[in-house]
């Protein structure tokens, strides 16, 4: 089966889908297909398959199963084996009573298509092929070296609330929203051997998405990402859907060198064979062509955040600048990646009046709108500041405006969460003002944005909570502008950020934090002032230049 972003309605919008299949989140995936990513496994008639335990969890219509079975006949005939020697050799599941029927047919056309008797054929396809619920399956009955497929694609919110429970009791990554083939992966990987494989091709969304974190821990603790295919506009499936998928090969060892590739819809069953000769026959690093580009890298992408999406070519970058420079975020440097400050009444304690209260209960806010020339041009606003500069909250009957003023608000201020978990400190904002922040010069970003836009506050104004900052104590903040202005830092938060309609980038703390830099004293004069330079004149194009230079690149790949 093929893993589909699609709901029940848009699955009945299919023509030829039994309405059956949209319960299950049917739809089949192409033959060559299939071979490739058996191919991938190593799953290959010149190996004993009779003595290879590989597991399906979701079977279909046998699109999977009868490659196998035309694999496993070959290796048998070969060997001089009998086929039912190989009737413990593949256990396949599906949900669907039609689907067990037309997989048992499938695989016994297969292997009497292949010479082997009718009765043998019966046998080996009723022993391969069950009735079952795969996530649900005692552990002990699908132990494998390989597990291959496709398994379904449905929101948890399409599960009867019954099935829905199990499903979380048995997989601890099904967190949150997560759609079902995150306990798919989860159960597979681990049945797997020592050694065993992991081969589906699904939507790839798990790799970034929150709902995939404790997929992606899971992974990055104990296995190894040896390969991801992406196939978004590829021909893969029986019918046209847009399901985002990806080729994964994950298996049950220590990291070792993972391969990131990317194919156009120009990829088909021939251009399938000529990037299996490259991954399995050279040992050229790199490979691009108008049907797919594909790299090596020393090790997949460390611990459970979102994995980068990019170039393959990219991504080997990527991965280069995080072996040799450190995080922007570093106790070494004392730089700090932040957010300004969240109010929950914005309307109560944001105010342009600077006569509202009294003057010191007044603080200048960095608001998005002062950032958007590249320069701060303050708007006028003030937060009306409930915080003293030790961080405790001031007494109102110290500050009568102060208290008057909220005192008139204090019906939406009570009304706030964090009001109602502490109604004695009813006219807190929700997080605290630290003073200290105000007077040191730091790089501000807003937090939406179509391309990395750092501007530079020299220590007068308190961030807002749409803007993100960035203080140090060791970097002069006008060199690092530069350096965070280029395409190389911005190839960093594209790589790990949410992109919205548009194109727009998302600058949040966490992606920020993502981007890797060089030690400050290693850079030479040259290089400083020439980032510096680009920084005050808004050159993002010169600011590149002087970036691949400290970052010794020649070049940033699209």
């Amino acid at each position: 089966m093929a893993t589909l972003a699609l709901s029940g309605a848009d699955l009945r919008a299919l023509p030829g889908v039994p309405s059956d299949a949209v319960e299950h989140g049917e739809v089949f995936t192409r033959r060559w297909v299939v071979e490739l990513i058996l191919d991938l496994l190593g799953y290959t008639s010149d190996k004993d398959l009779s003595e290879v335990r590989l597991v399906e969890p979701a079977c279909g219509e046998g699109a999977f199963l009868g490659v196998i079975a035309s694999r496993i006949s070959e290796s048998c005939r070969a060997r001089g084996r009998a086929i039912t020697d190989a009737a413990g050799s593949v256990r396949a599941f599906d949900l669907l009573s039609r689907n067990v029927s037309q997989s048992r047919a499938r695989v016994e056309e297969q292997l009497i298509a292949d010479g082997w008797g009718r009765d043998d054929a019966q046998q080996v396809a009723h022993a391969w092929v069950e009735r079952g619920d795969y996530l649900l399956q005692k552990d002990s009955g699908h132990r494998a070296d390989i597990v291959v497929g496709n398994p379904p694609y449905i929101r948890l919110e399409d599960v009867p609330d019954a099935r829905m429970s199990a499903y979380r009791e048995a997989c601890s990554t099904m967190g949150g929203r997560a759609d079902i083939y995150i306990g798919f992966y989860e159960v597979a990987l681990r049945s797997l051997k020592p050694e065993g494989k992991l081969g589906f091709i699904c939507a790839d969304r798990w790799m970034r998405n929150q709902y995939g974190r404790k997929l992606r821990q899971l992974v990055t603790r104990q296995f190894s990402m040896d390969l991801a295919l992406v196939m978004h506009d590829v021909d893969a499936f029986q019918e046209q859907v847009s399901a985002y998928p990806a080729i994964t090969v994950i298996s049950r060892r220590a990291q070792g060198v993972a391969v990131a590739a990317d194919a156009t819809h120009a990829f088909g069953e021939s251009e399938a064979r000529e990037f299996l000769a490259w991954r399995e026959t050279t040992d050229e690093r790199s490979v691009e062509n108008r049907a797919f580009q594909a790299t090596r890298l020393d090790h997949w992408f460390p611990g459970e955040d979102s994995w980068p999406a990019a170039s393959p070519a990219r991504l080997a970058v990527l991965e280069d600048l995080g072996e040799r420079f450190r995080l922007l975020e570093d106790e070494t440097t004392g730089t700090r990646v932040g957010i300004g400050i969240a109010t929950g009444a914005d309307k109560v304690f944001l105010t342009d009046n600077p006569d509202l209260v009294e003057d010191d209960r007044l603080l200048r806010m960095a608001m998005v709108r002062d950032t958007t020339s590249g320069t701060i041009h303050w708007n006028g606003t003030y937060l009306v500041n409930p915080w003293n500069s030790e961080g405790e909250l001031v007494d109102l009957a110290d500050y009568p405006r102060l208290s008057s003023y909220f005192r008139l608000h204090s019906g939406v201020l009570r009304k706030r969460y964090v009001a109602v978990k502490q109604p004695a400190r009813w006219y807190k904002t929700i997080d605290k003002v630290d003073h200290r922040l105000v007077p040191r010069a730091k790089l501000l970003f807003p937090d939406m944005k179509l391309t990395i836009h750092p501007v530079l506050d020299e220590g007068e104004l308190y961030p807002h909570h749409n803007l993100y900052f960035i203080v140090s104590d060791a970097w002069d903040m006008r060199v690092l502008g530069g350096l965070l202005l280029s395409k190389v830092a911005e190839a960093f938060v594209e790589a790990y950020a949410v992109k919205m309609r548009g194109g727009t980038l998302r600058f949040q703390a966490q992606y920020l934090r993502k981007i890797r830099v060089p030690d400050p004293e290693a850079i030479s004069a040259d290089d400083k002032a020439a980032l510096a330079d680009a920084f005050d004149k808004r050159d993002a194009k010169a600011a590149t230049e002087a970036a691949l230079s400290v970052y010794g690149l020649t070049e940033l790949p699209d």
